[in-house]
């Protein structure tokens, strides 16, 4: 018989920490619930802050209610960082010295911003965006500023460059690649993004090459193969760093993330992980989505209680630009064909294998088409193609 569970730290104070704690509660875990978090925030979400906090909203944007919150009695660690995790010894040891007890561990770090060169960190007219403090930052600079310029063509900065045209700035997209956010649309979703950036009057330079950042007595100057420009600031969006080195010195198995099964458990007894910090139990790639980091850290805390857990859900994201809702779901797979499906309200993307069933639907203010894609790719239904491109044809016949 296996020993009661009475303290559980988490480690991260983000969406997937938020989600695990409210879980462990909800499924009645009534022990020491310490959460070590590297900010002093209360648990708050992401995807609000490139656009309405960026905006002008000044409210924290809470993932639950104050009272709630409170309600869970959490013993706080913050603003404070887990420095060492002692497997054997079932501790953690905190940037203060201090060193906590655990019966079970949840890892929930999440990512960092990163950046191409290191020395860019040094230029205060080069900012990243991922915490409440960065978009507060960022929110002010804005308002003094006239030239942006946005380094990576991917979803962050997509979004801010399309909430700083909203904001009145002229504005600049650097990607290195040739098209935009190409790890994770097929050439038809970016070129419907492009087209959409470029209606707002956004400057697309696409296969630039690297980009070097020159700071100026005032903004910065933005220097790449196919454009040179100045601007005020500069806003870096090319990929993250994911908070990796606590499980590796662990011992904890990691690939481009932590490696975790569908109840979140890692390879290592009594650790588990949640959100952006691990890899999709199923399709082995680190998913950095609201939708990830809440239902896959609800499964892990579940599997830290011991009980039934097992979360394979497709991958699934979304983002607001110019006021259009973009969804994706899926991933990209080899050897698709992309059927295209215009109506009044707005676009669908499907893109199908040979034999004509669904890898991956990315849709423009089509909300319900994702609906009945998740279907679809849950039955593997084999669909019409040309039925799904005919936009007078019903496709709740294809349920």
């Amino acid at each position: 018989m296996s020993e009661p569970i009475s303290r559980i730290v988490v480690i991260g104070g983000g969406q997937a920490a938020g989600w695990a704690c409210k879980t462990l509660r909800e499924e009645g875990f009534g022990g020491t619930l310490t959460v070590v978090a590297d900010e002093p925030h209360d648990f708050y979400e992401r995807p609000p802050l490139s656009k309405a906090v960026l905006s002008g909203d000044a409210s924290l944007p809470r993932l639950f209610p104050e009272d709630d919150v409170a309600g869970w009695s959490i013993d706080w660690r913050r603003p404070k960082r887990a420095t060492h995790i002692d497997s054997h010894a079932h501790t953690v040891t905190l940037d203060d010295g201090e060193r906590l007890a655990y019966d079970r561990l949840l890892i929930a770090t999440g990512a960092t911003p990163r950046l191409p060169d290191p020395r860019w960190a040094e230029h205060d007219d080069v900012l990243t965006l991922r915490s409440w403090d960065d978009a507060q930052r960022l929110k002010r600079r804005l308002a003094d500023a006239r030239r942006l310029a946005v380094v990576g063509g991917g979803w962050i900065g997509l979004e801010v460059a399309a909430t700083a045209r909203r904001l009145g700035l002229e504005v600049e997209v650097f990607e290195r690649q040739a098209a935009l956010c190409a790890r994770s649309v097929g050439p038809e979703v970016s070129e419907a993004l492009a087209a959409l950036h470029l209606r707002e009057n956004v400057a697309l330079r696409l296969n630039c090459g690297d980009v070097a950042i020159t700071p100026l007595a005032s903004g910065v100057r933005i220097t790449s193969d196919v454009h040179d420009t100045q601007a005020d600031l500069a806003v870096v969006g090319t990929g993250v760093d994911f908070g990796l080195e606590l499980a590796r010195e662990a011992g904890v198995a990691t690939q481009q993330g932590i490696v975790v099964d569908q109840a979140g458990a890692t390879s290592v007894a009594d650790i588990f992980a949640a959100g952006d910090v691990t890899q999709h139990p199923v399709l082995g790639q680190c998913l950095q989505s609201w939708g990830y980091a809440q239902n896959q850290a609800i499964a892990a805390a579940r599997g830290l209680l011991g009980k039934a857990a097992a979360y394979d859900d497709p991958a699934w994201l979304w983002s607001d630009q110019y006021g259009t809702n973009i969804q994706i779901l899926g991933t990209p797979c080899p050897d698709t064909r992309c059927v295209v499906r215009q109506e009044p309200l707005g676009t669908s993307f499907f893109y199908l294998d040979a034999a004509d069933r669904l890898c991956q639907a990315v849709t423009f203010d089509q909300p319900r088409h994702i609906k009945l894609a998740k279907r679809w790719l849950a039955a593997r239904r084999v669909l019409d193609p040309d039925m799904l491109g005919d936009p007078t044809s019903n496709l709740m016949r294809l349920r």
